[in-house]
């Protein structure tokens, strides 16, 4: 089997019960809240740590198997990790911090192979410059290009870029991004940003003390989240308890929310009279404009009251206490800061939006 699988289980000290699996040229993200066991799950990869039970396999290679007491010490498993704090030798210059990584070439080709690698990252010229010469930004580049220099199996990344300004951060995304283009080894990333990992990643594994408690694309695990747990860890606002009151048209279901009735999409997995959780994406909660209603406002259109506007910079969050006298749940979601003021957005005013049906994605109740 090529590609990277794992599965780490351990009561303690750090609880885990992880399965990890990417492929060829994949990037997986790892997200989930501090002290999910991210960290540690890379940690084992590499073999930094020892898990107490579990396997993990690469391209065929099992480096670790605690049934058959095999354990490939980290030298022996081609990862290339990068640390969120760089972890350069302050002594060696870029290019000699990359070419400490190549102990595998000949001595006589590592200078020139150090600059390769660096010219693949852009920093041409600045190979003699030692890492308390550069940049945030730029010794994340060196960190990088030595990883790379491993020909690494598997490119471990902790938190890559979370040491560095917005702007560096988001030109080192895209180079990752560009970079992926030329890497055959799976790409697993350790991430706190939903929106860096939506961005970049293939597929992504949601992770809570230690636990996987879902595997899928960006958009699998933020719009069909398995749990009402996975969809908060996936910052989703909208989550919802109601319950199906029946069956519509083809491929509908009807959905109670208290005293408001909807209509969703019918996935098949729930029969009428189920307690279900619900939700809706930001994005698919629709204002009705006040001048110019479209065929779109039709659909699951509800009232209420704004109890928030909060104006962040080209957008603004929108707070609505939907139902008559505000009796159900606020609904949260954005529009532009030109739409919330030409609508006359405010608190206490009356609004109407509209909840497409085929984002409304029912869950087994919970918390």
């Amino acid at each position: 089997m090529t590609g990277l699988s794992a599965h780490l289980a351990q009561p303690a000290p750090i609880p885990l019960d992880a399965e990890v699996a990417c492929g060829p040229g994949e990037l997986l993200a790892l997200v989930g809240p501090s002290g999910a066991g991210k960290t540690t799950i890379l940690r084992a990869i590499a073999g930094l740590i020892r898990p107490r039970t579990g396997r993990i396999a690469c391209n065929g290679e099992i480096w670790f198997d605690a049934a058959s007491r095999v354990f490939l010490p980290p030298q022996r498993r081609r990862a290339g990790l990068v640390f969120q704090d760089y972890a350069l030798f302050p002594h060696l210059s870029a290019l000699g911090n990359v070419a400490a990584a190549l102990g595998h070439v000949e001595r006589s080709a590592r200078a020139a192979r150090a600059r390769d690698l660096l010219a693949r990252v852009h920093l041409e010229g600045l190979e003699e410059r030692r890492p308390d010469g550069l940049s945030g930004g730029q010794r994340q580049r060196v960190a990088l290009a030595r990883a790379l220099a491993r020909e690494p199996s598997v490119l471990l990344l902790d938190e890559p870029f979370a040491a560095v300004d917005q702007v560096t951060r988001r030109k080192l995304q895209r180079e990752l991004a560009l970079l992926r283009r030329e890497i055959a080894a799976p790409t697993i990333l350790v991430t706190h940003d939903l929106a860096e990992a939506a961005a970049l990643a293939d597929r992504m594994s949601v992770l809570y003390r230690g636990t996987t408690l879902q595997h899928g694309t960006p958009d699998e695990v933020a719009n069909r989240p398995v749990t009402p747990q996975v969809a908060r860890l996936m910052d989703q606002p909208n989550v919802f308890a109601g319950r199906v009151a029946g069956r519509g048209p083809p491929g509908r279901l009807a959905l109670r929310w208290g005293d408001i009735a909807l209509e969703a999409r019918d996935d098949g997995h729930f029969a009428p009279g189920a307690d279900v959780a619900w939700m809706i994406p930001a994005a698919a909660i629709v204002l009705h404009r006040r001048e110019r209603p479209s065929r779109g406002e039709r659909e699951n259109p509800l009232s209420g009251t704004i109890e928030e506007v909060l104006f962040l910079g080209e957008t603004a969050s929108i707070t609505l206490r939907a139902g008559a006298g505000g009796a159900a749940p606020a609904l949260t979601f954005s529009v532009s800061a030109h739409t919330a003021r030409r609508n006359a957005l405010a608190p206490g005013a009356a609004a109407a939006v509209s909840l497409l049906a085929d984002a409304i994605h029912l869950m087994p109740p919970g918390e």
